[in-house]
């Protein structure tokens, strides 16, 4: 794990202003927007495109919320990233998901009663963890319940939290 804050959370006071000022409409309501959105903050050529498309993953998907939330709280826990664990509990309660389901993402597969497909969603995020793939049985299974637009989207959800994991433990952003 890094040491804390080896990029600290930046003042509204240390941005430019036009990021200054955006950074706060794009937080949930009530909410200081994301450590990891304020930092990329720092590089504030990167934060129009990069905002433009998380919104676009988040807001514009086939996968249900319930799903997109699985995906990133199982990512968050093979990437040990406290920070987007604490993010992504907050988004699969508002999407749902019971506390025994939130707290069985973390365990096992075997120990968790999960509807559906939602078994091979977590198995994908596994699988994409270990070997940046998804197995034949895998693949079959997701694609017997989703369409391409969705399978599509189920790599990129798993990639974009993998990358916001990584960001939040290298920059050492506490939960």
């Amino acid at each position: 794990m890094a040491a804390q804050n080896r990029i600290p959370v930046p003042d509204a006071s240390d941005l430019r202003e036009d990021v200054a000022a955006l950074l706060p409409l794009i937080a949930p309501a009530g909410r200081e927007p994301a450590r990891t959105m304020a930092i990329l903050g720092r590089q504030p050529e990167l934060v129009s495109p990069f905002l433009s498309w998380a919104a676009a993953l988040a807001l514009n998907g086939v996968l249900s919320a319930r799903a997109h939330e699985l995906l990133a709280l199982r990512v968050a826990h093979n990437c040990e990233s406290a920070f987007e664990w604490a993010e992504h509990v907050e988004y699969a309660r508002a999407a749902g998901l019971a506390e025994r389901e939130i707290a069985a993402v973390s365990q096992s597969l075997d120990e968790g009663e999960w509807p559906d497909a939602e078994p091979a969603l977590l198995r994908a995020a596994d699988e994409l963890h270990r070997g940046c793939n998804i197995t034949d049985a895998t693949w079959a299974e997701l694609a017997s319940v989703y369409d391409l637009p969705a399978l599509v989207e189920i790599l990129f959800v798993v990639g974009q939290y993998t990358m916001l994991s990584m960001v939040a433990n290298a920059a050492g952003i506490p939960a």
